[in-house]
């Protein structure tokens, strides 16, 4: 896949952050630091995150200005020229104003280098939403008669959401966006849940398909992490990784189940579900066991998805059974929750059973990105002072007054 922008660009950038840390933590010095600097330099364009809102939002702007004002004197012309539908015109628009936004995304990038500034972001999101939309437009006056395709239950709802599909993991491969990569994940729960619904008992077997699409999306990272440039696509990783922790335990968790399963039949209040133990156990079992493998790796996404997890199961048995007054319950898991980390840090202020509190190792064991190494080779060429001895260049016996000297 032809990568938008340059694939160094990812690998120096994670060096730099890497050579900066050690230098922060005092076991990098200032020479060997700007080396790597020099030899891996950042050349492409960001802004800091203040400037990269600002871009966004004004490229945005412009990008909708320009393209109201071309559409507003040339769709008179378009209308007495062409006898076309609404939705066609609608989508030959928007398809124009996607392939322009690609155009001009192309453009800014190797013209001005940027790399994730704000300004191709905007251009990258506004012409994937409307080459979205044009297909929408054309789906809608193929199929004039049919109203509401893209409910979560139609049988039409295929049709628009395949190419978006592809198009969403075409964007992903080509830009490594981590806003697309999650996109490209709800499109593909969307399907799966489509085509469970089209038959009578799909609403069963559902939560149980949801969390084996987490399993095989996890599985899924770890492969390509392996495979292909790895910080390139970094930010999809970590969000990917998150997100299939996230929608396994969700999709086994009874409020989830119980009220998703309300909303999809269309019944005001929800009702008791079948497999309800089940579901009530994992809720329970589901955080544990993310905690634990948190630890037992250790891997802090593991850890603090154990915990957001575990506080959410903790509102879920709540939220059905009530023990006590809301305002005292909330103090008292506050309190329990912050007693428990003061603990926790203070027990791990020094490294215990392979855990400490202290920062971790920023570049870690991800592939591609050996700091050692990378030190070495930029000391390797570093001058040596000659050792004391025999040394040419100091002696006087020349002509005929030498003194023996060499």
């Amino acid at each position: 896949m032809n990568k938008a922008y340059n694939p160094a660009w990812a690998r120096h950038e994670a060096l730099q952050t890497a050579a900066q840390n050690w230098h922060r933590r005092g076991l990098l010095p200032l020479p060997q630091l700007q080396a790597i600097r020099a030899a891996y330099p950042l050349i492409y364009y960001r802004p800091n995150i203040y400037l990269q809102i600002l871009l966004f939002l004004l490229t945005m702007l412009g990008y909708m200005a320009v393209l109201g004002l071309i559409f507003l004197f040339t769709a008179g012309l378009f209308e007495s020229t062409f006898n076309w539908s609404a939705p066609i015109m609608i989508g030959l628009a928007a398809l124009l104003a996607a392939l322009a936004g690609q155009f001009a995304l192309q453009q800014l990038i190797s013209s001005s280098r940027t790399y994730r500034a704000g300004s191709d972001q905007a251009l990258l999101y506004l012409s994937l939403g409307f080459a979205a939309l044009a297909w929408q437009a054309f789906v809608d006056a193929a199929l004039p008669n049919v109203l509401d395709f893209l409910l979560l239950d139609s049988p039409y709802l295929a049709l628009w959401l395949l190419p978006v599909l592809a198009l969403l993991l075409w964007a992903t491969a080509r830009f490594g966006d981590a806003l697309l990569a999650v996109l490209a994940y709800v499109a593909v729960m969307a399907l799966l849940a489509n085509g469970l619904l089209q038959f009578g008992a799909g609403r069963l077997p559902l939560p149980f398909a949801i969390m084996a699409l987490a399993v095989g999306l996890y599985q899924l990272i770890r492969y390509l992490a392996a495979r292909t440039n790895y910080w390139y696509y970094h930010a999809c990783f970590i969000t990917l990784e998150v997100l299939s922790l996230a929608t396994f335990y969700l999709g086994g968790n009874y409020l989830i189940v119980r009220e998703g399963n309300a909303a999809i039949s269309g019944l005001p209040v929800s009702g008791q579900i079948p497999f309800a133990p089940v579901f009530y156990l994992l809720t329970v079992l589901v955080p544990l066991f993310y905690l634990y493998q948190g630890l037992r790796r250790p891997s802090r996404v593991w850890l603090l998805t154990g915990l957001a997890t575990l506080a959410f199961s903790g509102y879920t048995l709540r939220f059905y059974h009530s023990v006590l007054p809301p305002a005292v319950a909330s103090a008292l898991l506050g309190a329990f929750l912050i007693g428990l980390i003061a603990a926790a840090l203070r027990y791990l202020r020094t490294p215990q059973h392979g855990l400490t509190a202290a920062p971790d190792n920023e570049s870690g064991e991800r592939p591609g990105l050996n700091l050692e190494a990378l030190i070495v080779a930029q000391t390797a060429h570093a001058p040596q002072s000659p050792e004391p001895g025999f040394q040419f260049g100091g002696g006087q016996s020349g002509g005929g007054g030498a003194e023996g000297q060499w």
